[in-house]
């Protein structure tokens, strides 16, 4: 099976020439389609996050050659994090080429996080079965660079720098409370509204509770720091 326009298109953004371009068919495959088609991507979404792990590693280690143990994990864990691998995965538009069934693409599938992240993953588990680990991780690495340079940033999510913050002021921990849900069961918007034992609050949208709390813990964030 030859691939698509838009997956030869998609090939292109992605920098990689398949040897075996089942591989990226399916890959780009959805489970949404499994019933139609002889496979989905999810094998390879298993493969592709163990792969993802090592390259991610190896690139930190390399990197940073003074960071102890305790501050490679969490730049690790924000590098490899389902949110990370989304964004990649828009920034190449993966979205366009993705196939998937005609619920779920008018679901709104192509910009789920959860969905552009595991076919990331998929498409670098692809990539190592069609090249190996060198060229896999040198693809990672590439398309990867931008967040690997800001990862001592990006560790500290706001909902870690909020509970130190109150940490530091002998406070409890900040609550977290679900406030509305809206949309269809197979697309929810959560509202979630985190506060502190000082009376500040903050709330925020996401389509997932953990990307609801990280972007309500980030406003209420900076509520408290434009207050010192």
């Amino acid at each position: 099976m030859k691939p698509s326009a838009e997956l030869v298109a998609f090939a292109k953004r992605l920098g990689h020439e398949f040897q075996q371009p089942e591989l990226l068919i399916q890959a780009m495959t959805h489970s949404s389609l499994s019933s139609v088609t002889r496979g989905d991507n999810q094998r390879l979404e298993f493969l592709g996050d163990r792969v993802l792990g090592l390259a991610m590693s190896d690139a930190l280690f390399h990197k940073d050659t003074d960071a102890a143990e305790g501050q490679l994990a969490p730049r690790f864990n924000a590098l490899v994090r389902k949110e990370t691998c989304a964004d990649v995965a828009i920034a190449i538009g993966l979205g366009e080429a993705l196939k998937m069934g005609r619920s779920e693409m008018l679901s709104g599938g192509r910009r789920k996080m959860a969905i552009l992240g595991d076919a990331m993953e998929a498409v670098i588990g692809a990539v190592y079965l069609d090249a190996g680990f060198d060229v896999a991780r040198g693809m990672v690495v590439r398309l990867w660079q931008g967040h690997i340079d800001n990862a001592a940033e990006d560790a500290r999510d706001p909902k870690t720098t909020l509970q130190e913050w109150a940490q530091a002021r002998k406070l409890p921990t900040p609550k977290y409370i679900e406030t509305a849900r809206s949309g269809p069961d197979h697309a929810p918007i959560f509202t979630i509204e985190v506060s502190v034992e000082t009376g500040q609050s903050a709330s925020a949208q996401a389509t997932s509770k953990r990307a609801a709390s990280q972007e309500a813990a980030a406003d209420l964030l900076r509520q408290l720091e434009s207050e010192t």
